[in-house]
């Protein structure tokens, strides 16, 4: 057998290479390592933003500061000296990865918040705990008032339209004013008078000069009342309290008030011949009356309400926020009682809580459309938009500008012919599946008990 005979220099090549090649695999393999560290770390933050908490927790704002993640520094310092210490990198390696792990979820735990907290909303970005600490700020300025709106020749309204708005919806206004919501006398020198109540807006550079415009409406149509809070979804309740006040202060002898959005149909002529006869000196509410709702708990949702805001099951009555009609002496009470009510995020509800503290018993109208006109299933063949159908109703909500305006143009055409069949107030339709039973339900002037099923 022939011997090979190997050089001290090539020798040392050899030891050098193997040594070169060990090096470069031992770096590749902690490589990985260090970068799935780094993302786990960031993990845990990221299911802070999901929301991974249950439905029942506390929500918390996300800290406004981002969280600083420090680099990583590895712990093992790779060096080609002898032999022996290359044999133990494969023991060393499990440690050096253990022990970073654990270096890096102390400082981890260190940015969770506790237990105790918990996390925010996927999807609502309302701060309802901020809204707990403000809740008892309810005395804002009237920074635009009518203050003779209900004492003019005329003397009080008989009828008082007021309508949330908004800054920005000069157009809604405009239509309302041309249209269902134009004040003077009616039929019998019935008085109406008509009001939008308005709040400060939040984004102010989306309507620049948006102060110059409600001045100068307020000096041509007389009929902006405009308050010092800012006019968000969840503030309509200070709205609901601040028109009360006001009622209360500078239109105390209005006889009824109907009170609605800017996106509704109303048929003013109809509701003041429903108002027929009515004591004016006793409760009246009538609308369409919810019963029976619950807080809806999902957060995606715009009516999200958590458990720690209102942690019972069902809303006490109250009316849809299209539209609604109360007697003055029933307004005046309401200002009373809402006092005496802790503020809710939902003005509509709210106002349930105070009807519900005065004890007043709520009256379902036929006529009252809240939440829009269904296609009624024994009569497919008729379209929903058609004003033999309008011309019969009180309130009909979610319209456009446009609708607002060919309906109404629809409604006062003298060529309008409508089929006989269809009688004054007969609903011949099924409209809604259920009443609630506690419920009473009008039909134009009459007030009948209906017997559910």
């Amino acid at each position: 057998m022939r011997r090979i005979y190997i050089k001290g220099d090539v020798l040392c090549s050899l030891i050098l290479f193997v040594l070169f090649c060990l090096l470069l695999y031992a770096h590749q393999r902690l490589m990985p390592t260090w970068g799935t560290l780094h993302i786990e770390q960031g993990s845990t933050s990221s299911r802070t933003l999901l929301g991974g908490a249950s439905m029942g927790q506390r929500t918390r704002p996300v800290p406004s500061k981002p969280q600083i993640v420090p680099p990583c520094k590895s712990e093992v310092q790779i060096k080609p000296k002898v032999q022996g210490q290359l044999n133990s990198k494969s023991e060393s390696k499990s440690k050096t990865r253990t022990k970073a792990k654990s270096k890096l979820k102390q400082k981890d735990e260190s940015h969770q918040p506790s237990t105790t907290s918990s996390l925010l909303p996927t999807h609502a970005s309302f701060d309802f705990e901020d809204y707990l600490r403000k809740k008892d700020q309810r005395d804002f300025k009237l920074l635009i008032d009518q203050p003779v709106k209900c004492s003019g020749p005329e003397g009080a309204p008989y009828m008082l339209i007021a309508i949330k708005s908004v800054a920005m919806d000069f157009d809604k206004r405009q239509v309302v004013r041309r249209t269902w919501g134009r004040e003077g006398e009616f039929q019998k020198g019935v008085n109406v008078r008509r009001v939008f109540l308005l709040g400060v807006p939040q984004n102010q550079t989306a309507l620049p000069l948006w102060d110059k415009l409600l001045a100068y409406e307020s000096q041509t149509y007389h009929d902006i009342l405009l308050w010092d809070f800012k006019d968000t979804f969840f503030n309509l309740t200070l709205k609901e309290i601040h028109f009360l006040k006001w009622v209360n202060v500078s239109c105390s002898k209005a006889k009824f008030i109907f009170k609605g959005d800017a996106d509704v149909y109303v048929n003013i002529d109809n509701i003041l011949e429903m108002l027929e006869g009515e004591d004016i000196d006793k409760d009246l509410f009538i609308g369409d009356i919810i019963v029976h709702a619950k807080p809806i708990r999902r957060r995606n949702s715009k009516y999200f309400i958590p458990e720690f805001i209102y942690g019972q099951g069902i809303y006490p009555s109250y009316a849809g926020g299209g539209g609604f009609v109360m007697s003055g002496h029933t307004a005046l009470r309401l200002h009373l009682a809402c006092k005496e009510v802790e503020l809710f995020p939902i003005d509509d509800v709210f106002l349930g809580m105070c009807l519900l503290r005065i004890g007043l018993q709520l009256t379902r109208h036929e006529g009252f459309r809240t939440f829009g006109i269904v296609r009624p299933s024994p009569a497919p063949h008729l379209q929903v938009f058609d004003p033999c159908f309008y011309r019969e109703l009180m309130v009909v909500h979610s319209l456009t500008v446009p609708q607002i305006w060919l309906m109404w143009n629809l409604l006062h055409d003298p060529n309008l012919h409508c089929h006989s069949s269809q009688g004054r107030m007969s609903f011949p339709f099924e409209w809604r599946s259920k009443v609630p039973k506690t419920v009473k339900t009008r039909q134009k002037g009459s007030l009948v008990t209906k017997i559910m099923e």
